[in-house]
């Protein structure tokens, strides 16, 4: 493993305006001198949280997707963030992992937001994503995930299945304490880092966003945190601290052993 550069951008978002979302963090990413090897994005970031796909949908070959696959291109950057993507019929919630190559992974959400309706528009995901960069692995997930440990726990065979747990979010402020609690468990219980990106400002729904982007070290203590205001901030992961404390307190290795069955 090698240090590991990550940006997070935490922004307003303006409401199902893709052109307008798109050109804002074009800027933010361009005028970062020095960008990290991984870049992230909050939940559904050209849209907003909309739970109108029928109209702000697109493909794999759609307007967003080329947009990420030209950024990460021009920037030699890895881009994460949600896009709202249609494919046979069904809309998805789905978190891209696009490679300066033009590479794309993705992962569609698996627990949707029953209590604004997103299951009645979206189809669930069943496969996790766990990528991989500079010999860390990642586990992608997004927003509502956070509140269901089994979904990203640590899978333990010869080794921790995963070194960087990633929320991408559209978090309400009414629920921050839940936000920032559940990140800083997740890091304890896996002992791995953990991101949580999230949106700032007010959608059209009157919902407001305190953001609370954090990034949490293996310890369950907060690296960085920021609150109700727009920011990008750039770290770097030190696979040495995440190491020290796997052997120095090696509790994953008596972690119970599980299967999750999709039904």
């Amino acid at each position: 493993m090698h240090p590991l550069s990550v940006t997070l951008i935490q922004s307003n978002l303006v409401w199902e305006n893709k052109a307008a979302n798109l050109a804002q963090f074009s800027e933010k990413i361009q005028t970062q001198t020095a960008p990290g090897q991984l870049v992230i994005l909050p939940e559904m970031f050209s849209t907003g949280f909309s739970m109108n796909p029928a109209q702000l949908a697109e493909t794999m070959e759609g307007a967003t997707v080329q947009w990420m696959k030209t950024m990460a291109a021009q920037q030699k950057i890895i881009l994460a963030g949600s896009v709202i993507i249609e494919e046979e019929g069904k809309f998805y919630n789905r978190l891209l992992w696009v490679l300066p190559n033009g590479t794309v992974a993705h992962y569609n959400k698996r627990h949707l937001f029953a209590f604004a309706g997103e299951n009645q528009f979206y189809a669930a995901g069943n496969k996790r994503l766990i990528a991989a960069v500079n010999g860390w692995k990642i586990n992608l997930q997004i927003c509502y995930d956070l509140r269901f440990p089994v979904w990203a726990r640590q899978q333990i065979q010869e080794a921790p299945e995963f070194d960087l747990l990633v929320y991408v979010a559209n978090w309400p402020e009414r629920r921050n304490h839940a936000w920032k609690t559940l990140l800083i468990a997740r890091a304890i219980e896996n002992q791995c880092y953990v991101i949580g990106v999230n949106r700032v400002g007010e959608d059209a729904n009157g919902i407001n966003h305190s953001g609370d982007t954090m990034l949490i070290d293996p310890l369950g203590q907060v690296v960085y945190h920021c609150a109700h205001e727009e920011a990008i901030s750039t770290h770097i992961l030190d696979p040495q601290h995440l190491q020290d404390i796997r052997q120095r307190f090696p509790f994953w290795k008596d972690a119970d052993q599980f299967n999750i069955y999709h039904i």
